[in-house]
């Protein structure tokens, strides 16, 4: 087995938006060094101030050195019938895998992170970095932040693994059936290992142990091996990889309880990762006020902090003004008095009650007005049965009055039992409610009516 220890020096993290300034690659077959490649590369782009005073590889060093194309083919050829090693293995395999993609070259390597066999190798260490590793070891490195002298560097503690690894464990890590160099270079494989086969959701934590992305799935340990198994090379992949050193999760027994969760999860602690949910929330609701006159009315409006909650909320101004029209017109109600039409001429009937003001009148659209509250509005008190996180567990979702509530656990026996008495149900834990929330909610009593109970 013959095994292309490589480094690259790049214009920056990503290799959808950055070139490769500089590659070595040096091939070993477990024993020596039988081949050694290496060159600056012409990057086609101004190479960052920061990144200059790093490398020492500046705009003059690449300007009459071969840009990637032309040293494509032989930088291939020196990779195939090789396991692609390198410290921090997926950063470095994204940037060469695309830049040769670009040139018709299709890599399909094994790979072999150092840091990750350094850690199960060399347990316990302060640091994994190159320098603190090869500090640590007595490895002096040669030439500091080149692709030649980090490769070289690479080179003696990859020798270093081999020789301490009693247990195979390098020959386990690329088994076919082996995930383990798919993981974040900073991820412990136990922490993936411990995670079930089951409902619920799960924490990406970085360095410092905080939560940086929430996730909730039907299978956690598949989901999460999932956001693993491509090594895109563009920016915020790249970007989510290295900030993952840890992952926790909270079984759910059932999709809608991890589905709830998640979305609270995502309100409470606002990971930085995460975006879809944190993008979207409604913007316009129908709201019911009373006027001067006592007239109940309806009206589209902005949803502001702390004020009122609406009657139903929209994303859009379009969608809000489209069912306010068709309640006024399924329910009769004067245009005027739904903000529709604000001309005093709009109201064509000259009995209506915007223009009389007769307390008759007014009594009349109120309760034309409740009727078209009570469509919208789903006030009803309910629970939600659904399964637990065992065979004898029972697991609950409180709806009250529209609202939900609480949601938790109960053993069956205790369930039955208790017949969902109010001083039982009290006992679940209090969550807050969101717009995404109801609509898990409302999604889920449309499709299965037969586990909801009504209060």
């Amino acid at each position: 087995m013959h095994f292309a220890i490589v480094d690259i020096e790049t214009t920056g993290g990503h290799a959808t938006g950055n070139g490769i300034t500089e590659i070595s690659i040096q091939v070993h077959d477990g024993h020596k060094l039988v081949k050694q490649y290496e060159t600056l590369i012409n990057p086609l782009q101004s190479i960052p101030y920061y990144i200059r005073g790093l490398t020492g590889i500046d705009d003059a060093m690449v300007a009459h050195a071969p840009i990637f194309s032309e040293v494509a083919e032989q930088i291939y050829e020196t990779l195939q019938g090789c396991v692609f090693v390198a410290h921090s293995v997926n950063f470095d395999y994204s940037f060469v895998k695309h830049a040769l993609q670009s040139c018709g070259y299709e890599l399909n390597l094994k790979k072999l992170c150092t840091v990750r066999m350094s850690r199960k190798i060399f347990p316990g260490l302060p640091s994994y970095s190159l320098g603190k590793i090869c500090a640590y070891h007595g490895i002096e490195i040669n030439n500091r932040h080149r692709a030649g002298g980090d490769a070289e560097a690479t080179v003696k503690l990859f020798e270093l693994l081999l020789k301490h690894d009693t247990e195979d464990l390098i020959g386990k890590a690329l088994k076919r059936n082996s995930k383990e160099q798919a993981l974040p270079p900073n991820l412990p494989r136990e922490h993936f290992e411990q995670l079930p086969n089951a409902p619920g959701v799960y924490y990406f934590h970085n360095q410092k142990g905080k939560i940086v992305y929430v996730g909730k799935a039907v299978d956690i340990k598949k989901r999460v091996s999932s956001h693993f198994s491509n090594n895109s090379p563009n920016k915020q992949k790249q970007d989510f990889l290295r900030s993952i050193h840890g992952i926790s999760c909270e079984p759910c027994g059932n999709e809608l309880m991890a589905l709830i969760l998640e979305s609270h999860q995502i309100k409470h602690l606002w990971p930085e990762h995460n975006r879809s949910q944190k993008r979207f929330e409604p913007v316009f609701g129908i709201m019911e006020y009373q006027d001067q006159r006592g007239f109940r009315r309806l009206a589209l409006d902005k949803i502001r902090k702390n004020a009122q909650p609406p009657l139903i909320a929209f994303s859009n101004m379009i969608d809000g003004l489209s069912v306010l029209k068709q309640t006024a017109e399924e329910h009769d109600l004067c245009l005027r008095l739904t903000g529709i039409a604000t001309d005093p001429t709009a109201c064509e009937e000259k009995g209506c009650p915007c223009i009389t003001g007769k307390k008759i009148g007014v009594a009349l659209h109120n309760k034309k007005v409740a009727v078209a509250v009570k469509a919208f509005s789903n006030n009803q008190s309910f629970v939600i049965v659904e399964k637990g996180r065992s065979k004898n567990e029972i697991a609950l979702v409180v709806v009250d009055n529209g609202a939900f509530k609480r949601m938790g656990y109960l053993p069956e026996k205790e369930f039955k039992k208790s017949k969902l008495k109010p001083a039982v149900l009290e006992t679940l834990p209090l969550y807050r409610e969101n717009f995404n929330i109801r609509q898990i909610i409302s999604g889920y009593c449309e499709r299965h009516p037969e586990n909801v109970v009504g209060l």
